[in-house]
């Protein structure tokens, strides 16, 4: 994420004080590197310069904060700071859709506007029932401490796994508190070879690469679970891939780029 002495110098080159057009629409910053935004910064710029903040909680919501309220919850702000959440229901929810929060008049506005929402077919009741259950699980209204036990864990699962792929000597990305876990790969020629090795390891791992990621900057993305186990997390080594035994791949003139592929293996 840009740090806010970025943003705010963006601000003071494109935007100078006392120019009253509105030519610069949206001001916005994205990554792939599983970090957390920093919010109690981004909210008093947003305060400074009487914009409006949008947030995107699909990773965060039901993973993120003392109550699994995503980013907002994880430092302790008012919700009221941020003018539009939005979250998706197919992580934490294992659900699917999505959802837009904010003040009734802009949610009223998108009713009767928004293309999706006018035009979308309603959400099936099993996908809607699945949502709420999920909902009071993690919000302890289901009169049991499982999403309570579930958000300890997850935070618990993602410190240890953290710490194991750097005692490993594998680079990775984003914030210590973030179950989205990048693992530079950097050569583009890995990404596919390293993709394929996991699967065969029965690892589910997402590999990135341009131009969703600068093209020298390849990763791939392991989002830990609640339901992963310190066994699994223990059973985990390095292993270097021999391109022969492994690929069995008559295309000697690859194999300079599959021995620098490194994989996770289980055991």
């Amino acid at each position: 994420f840009y740090s806010t002495s970025v943003i705010t110098e963006f601000i003071f080159i494109y935007i100078p004080p006392n120019h009253n057009n509105s030519w610069l629409k949206a001001l916005y910053t994205v990554g792939m590197e599983g970090s957390i935004v920093r919010l109690p910064e981004v909210i008093a710029l947003k305060k400074r310069y009487k914009a409006y903040l949008y947030l995107d909680e699909a990773h965060s919501i039901g993973a993120l904060g003392p109550n699994g309220r995503g980013v907002v919850d994880y430092f302790g702000l008012d919700s009221k700071d941020v003018d539009i959440m939005m979250g998706t229901f197919t992580k934490s929810f294992g659900a699917a859709g999505g959802y837009i929060g904010g003040k009734k008049e802009l949610i009223d506005y998108l009713r009767r506007h928004s293309h999706s929402a006018m035009y979308a077919t309603s959400m099936s009741p099993p996908v809607a029932q699945q949502i709420i259950t999920s909902m009071k699980i993690i919000m302890g209204e289901d009169g049991t401490t499982l999403g309570a036990d579930r958000l300890r864990q997850l935070s618990q699962n993602t410190t240890f796994f953290r710490r194991r792929l750097h005692e490993m000597g594998f680079i990775i990305y984003g914030n210590d508190d973030s179950p989205v876990v990048p693992l530079m790969l950097y050569m583009p020629a890995k990404i596919g070879a390293f993709g394929r090795e996991m699967l065969k390891r029965n690892i589910g791992t997402v590999v990135v690469g341009f131009p969703a990621t600068p093209i020298i900057e390849s990763r791939a993305r392991f989002c830990v679970s609640a339901a992963h186990t310190r066994e699994i997390f223990t059973a985990t080594k390095i292993s270097h891939m021999r391109p022969c035994p492994l690929l069995q791949s008559p295309f000697r003139a690859f194999q300079f780029v599959l021995t620098y592929c490194d994989c996770i293996c289980l055991t």
